[in-house]
């Protein structure tokens, strides 16, 4: 008897382990949905996180500069999109799940029996998957990385390494990944109703239903949020007098409101007009509206993720427009500068060694400058360290200056300039934001002579415009500065041009020898003001960038691009700059290039994802439709509008989004937009429209794909 029952028992485990297995084999498709969901998610997240914390990419984004606060804040909005991405698919896939649970239940399974195995399924599929898309992001960085370099730019700084603590958010992301699937799946096998675990996929998620008045305001709150949030620090400066606080950012928040508006519109009106026609796409409208809370979510992730791409590919037109402009539009093939305590080669050094390279020099012009201090109105910092008050300091900044002879033989254009005031010499489009219309003291820093002056307005020379800036002032204040000043404190500008066509290899040539001439009391950027450190030192106290690497630059690092942008005596060779720009600019524009891939894939994915999941949770409406007699060409119509709907709006309010605050950033700067800007803002609307061509694409592709799940031949 106990035989009997012993084997009973046995045949009973067996038979309910071949039906687990059978509903596992028929529920197979959304286990490959959930595969994928967390494959992507992760390797997305690995790769960013490679390419982020590579020394590669340490060492060119200078730390607490924008480039680097900009590529912080863009893996920020892919980690939130993954986030939500990987939980929606958890998500999805036990709501699909619940079904293969209820009737394991309902043929008398206990809920103690089920939990091992579930959990062993969950943990298998998503430590796989996780752990498959962590090792596939290290080989996705490199292909991409190599083609790069294989295609377009390659230098000794391209060179790819990789710092493994990246692994460490990887890992944060695997063990959330893993954590919500085992949670997920002692929620669902706790249920206690079994008929409610078993119809679990087919629950609907609706949204509250508002007037149609919900998109318009949803525009209109992402501009007020916009606006607010762009312009709160600086009200916040000007009226408390303190530095703003981090929680200004949440001035933002509308932001985000006015988009779940937008998208909860999309979902539950639509932006087309149904007057005439009520009925058109009302399948699709009805989907939409009972699975409300994922579309929303869904849409909400994919146009974050298409503004975060958005704004790094503007990165690259909005940076080379003005540079490239800059090149092309300079008086003089060749400018430098030096200070007069080095031994910079001389004229007829220059002229042999462009002998050697067969070219003659022509217009060559040379000035002396002097460097003195200037007063300036300057923000000094409380004690609270989180105020600050505005004060004039008679002797505050390194300010170059030209004497108006210097001027007119450097320009040719002859000037006067007032006894005791002075003209900043700014570029064409006067956007150039190192000036300093403030000063009303000059002082030699040798001697301590000083003379009183005030800002008389600007000339416009962009060969004579750089970071520490240059001023003109009459011949008599100029000889009254300049008397007793020590070499340290006295300069050169040299410009020529080249008598017929340029050659490369001698400004090469020409910058080695140029550089190599300056000793290390030369050795620092363009931002180390030694003005201000002696200043400070006199009142006992530590310049910061004397500890601050990041005032330091290195000879034999010449052709780095860190050295190139940031040297304080950096020379402009039209051709070298010309020819070497993407070189020097390769690591930004990579990363920024990469940035963008990884967002647009995402946000494709996520989209492909949705419309995938229409057509496994929907399937049973479109086979009802047929049995109707609903025609193919109808069914198309219904699955076309349904796609357009995930695909269209998050791509329109993304790039439009940031096409305007790219616009309203470069407007804020200097009040106006230039000529340049312009240009970068055109071929900003061309990436949108090379954007649109490829989110059709890829919706066409999911249309068919989808029509022919659902067995939709029109």
């Amino acid at each position: 008897m106990d035989i009997n029952m012993d084997e009973k028992r046995v045949e009973q485990r067996m038979t309910m382990k071949k039906m687990e297995q059978k509903l596992q084999r028929a529920d197979r498709k959304h286990a490959k949905l959930y595969l994928f969901c967390n494959f992507m998610a992760l390797m997305i997240i690995s790769a960013y996180s490679a390419l982020m914390f590579s020394p590669t990419v340490q060492t060119v984004f200078p730390s607490g500069g924008d480039s680097r606060k900009q590529m912080n804040a863009i893996f920020v909005m892919t980690l939130l999109g993954c986030v939500v991405f990987t939980l929606y698919a958890a998500g999805l896939f036990f709501r699909h799940k619940s079904r293969q649970l209820g009737i394991l239940m309902a043929l008398g399974t206990s809920r103690k029996k089920l939990l091992p195995g579930l959990f062993r399924e969950v943990f298998v599929l998503s430590a796989f998957s996780c752990t498959a898309g962590i090792a596939a992001g290290f080989p996705f960085v490199w292909i991409i990385w190599s083609a790069f370099r294989l295609f377009l730019v390659d230098s000794s700084e391209m060179e790819l390494h990789f710092n493994f603590r990246c692994l460490f958010l990887s890992l944060a992301f695997l063990l959330l990944v893993v954590g919500f699937a085992c949670l997920s799946a002692w929620r669902y096998v706790k249920k206690t109703n079994i008929m409610e675990v078993i119809r679990e996929e087919h629950i609907n998620e609706p949204v509250k239903e508002l007037g149609r008045w919900c998109g318009p305001a949803g525009f209109a709150l992402i501009l007020a949020g916009a606006v607010m949030g762009y312009a709160a620090p600086f009200l916040w400066q000007r009226v408390f007098s303190a530095y703003p606080p981090a929680w200004c950012s949440i001035l933002y928040a509308p932001v985000f409101v006015g988009l779940y508006m937008i998208m909860l519109h999309t979902v539950v009106n639509g932006w087309g007009s149904r007057r005439k026609n009520p009925y058109k796409n009302i399948i699709s409208r009805s989907m939409m509206k009972f699975q409300g809370k994922q579309t929303v979510n869904n849409l909400i992730i994919v146009t974050i993720l298409i503004a975060g791409a958005c704004f790094a590919i503007f990165y690259l037109p909005v940076t080379s427009a003005g540079a490239l402009l800059e090149y092309a539009e300079r008086p003089f093939d060749y400018y430098y500068e030096y200070r007069a305590d080095q031994r910079v080669p001389e004229e007829y050094a220059v002229r042999e060694l462009a002998g050697e390279h067969q070219l003659t020099l022509k217009d060559w012009e040379e000035s002396e400058y002097i460097i003195v201090g200037a007063g300036r109105i300057m923000e000094v910092e409380e004690e609270d360290g989180r105020h600050f008050h505005v004060e004039y300091m008679p002797i505050a900044s390194e300010l170059k200056l030209l004497s108006e002879d210097a001027y007119a033989k450097m320009t040719g254009e002859a000037v006067q300039i007032a006894p005791g005031t002075y003209k900043y010499i700014t570029n064409q489009d006067e956007s150039s934001v190192f000036v300093n219309e403030s000063a009303e003291h000059l002082t030699n820093m040798t001697t301590r002579a000083q003379i009183e002056t005030s800002f008389a307005g600007y000339l416009h020379y962009d060969m004579l415009v750089d970071v520490v800036g240059f001023a003109v002032v009459n011949n008599e204040d100029y000889a009254k500065l300049a008397e007793g000043l020590s070499d340290e404190w006295r300069g050169c500008v040299v410009q020529f041009n080249i008598d017929g066509k340029d050659s490369y290899a001698f400004a090469k040539d020409f910058y080695y020898l140029f550089v190599s001439s300056f000793d290390e009391r030369c050795e620092y950027t363009g931002y180390y003001d030694k003005v201000y450190k002696i200043m400070l030192e006199e009142e006992g106290k530590a310049y910061w960038g004397d500890s601050d690497p990041i005032m330091k630059v290195h000879y034999e690092e010449m052709d780095s691009s860190a050295f190139k942008l940031s040297w304080r005596y950096q020379p402009k060779f039209r051709i070298m700059d010309q020819n070497d720009f993407l070189v020097t600019m390769a690591v930004f524009f990579m990363m920024f290039l990469f940035i963008f891939i990884v967002c647009l894939t995402t946000a494709l994915v996520v989209c492909y994802t949705r419309c995938q999941t229409i057509a496994l949770n929907n399937r049973y409406i479109f086979d009802d439709l047929k049995k109707l007699g609903a025609s193919p060409d109808f069914m198309g119509k219904e699955v076309s509008s349904q796609c357009s709907n995930v695909f269209r709006i998050p791509a329109l309010v993304g790039t439009a989004a940031m096409y305007f605050l790219f616009g309203m950033i470069l407007y804020a700067n200097d009040g106006r937009i230039v000529f340049s800007e312009i240009i970068a803002m055109g071929v900003c609307f061309g990436v949108i429209l090379l954007i649109g061509i490829m989110v059709f694409l890829l919706y066409r592709f999911t249309v068919r794909n989808m029509k022919k799940q659902l067995d939709i031949s029109a």
